[in-house]
């Protein structure tokens, strides 16, 4: 069995043009929430064989945060510039297809929309809107990660920040 688990990034600072959009940061409380969800996260899953970001500041700094709570050294955070723009099933495919047949999970932390689309679309019973810090952990039957993207996951579970959080 392969798992997949996308998070999209937390709530981060309102683009200006003193910051690109790769630059933003997030927020004080995108932080704290990033870091309680993590914290929900490593309460319900064992630790991802592999950390894969984008390099976007805000998804960065989100992997970090989760990295952390995991115990994982952040040095070993993958960054991929295909999941900062607009992700498609055969960009996922191009990064996980190399991924070592002997890791059982990969968390990615990227943005929406495709954060919401993706996992729609590799679900069997679809996905809801993923919220900022929101997670969710698709399972796939399979023993390898090379042609994934072409099977239907169950969705074991999605995980949301509190109202207002």
């Amino acid at each position: 069995m392969k798992k997949l688990i996308f998070v999209r990034h937390g709530r981060a600072e309102e683009a200006t043009s003193s910051f690109s959009d790769f630059e933003r940061s997030l927020t004080t409380r995108g932080k704290v929430v990033s870091e309680e969800m993590a914290v929900i996260l490593s309460g319900n899953e064992k630790k991802p064989d592999l950390f894969i970001s984008s390099p976007a500041f805000r998804a960065l700094e989100t992997a970090m945060i989760f990295a952390r709570v995991y115990g994982t050294d952040t040095e070993e955070v993958i960054l991929k510039s295909s999941l900062y723009n607009r992700v498609t099933l055969k960009s996922l495919a191009e990064i996980i297809e190399n991924i070592p047949g002997d890791a059982g999970s990969i968390i990615l932390f990227g943005h929406n929309p495709s954060f919401t689309e993706i996992p729609d679309r590799l679900s069997k019973n679809g996905c809801d809107f993923l919220p900022k810090s929101a997670i969710v952990c698709l399972s796939f039957k399979t023993e390898t990660w090379k042609g994934l993207v072409r099977e239907k996951g169950k969705m074991e579970y999605f995980l949301k920040p509190e109202k207002g959080s």
